[in-house]
């Protein structure tokens, strides 16, 4: 319950910075974000910012992935493929958006 209220706070800090697009808004709100990171960094898998995931990569920002999701403008039926996805997360986040759609 503890990260389903976090991911509640995080999307009201998306809305706070002007993010408005509802199936984006409800597929973060979904996409538990603590899955993508090493389990010790619970406390910071919420935050709106980018965190090392090793190897020198980075999980994106929470509002870089909302825009990303946003612009693309995925509807149910398409297909995206993603190049390059790091830990996975902006991918898991366009996959429920669709379904959402």
């Amino acid at each position: 319950y503890r990260t389903k209220g976090l991911r509640r706070q995080l999307v009201e800090e998306l809305i706070s910075q002007g993010i408005h697009d509802e199936p984006v808004l409800r597929a973060i709100g979904k996409v538990p974000r603590h899955f993508f990171i090493d389990s010790a960094f619970l406390e910071h898998a919420y935050q709106n910012k980018a965190f090392s995931i090793g190897e020198g990569q980075t999980i994106s920002h929470p509002y870089t992935v909302a825009i990303q999701t946003h612009l693309l403008d995925v509807q149910a039926g398409d297909n995206v493929l993603e190049i390059g996805t790091g830990s996975g997360y902006q991918s898991s986040i366009l996959r429920i958006q669709k379904l959402i759609t």
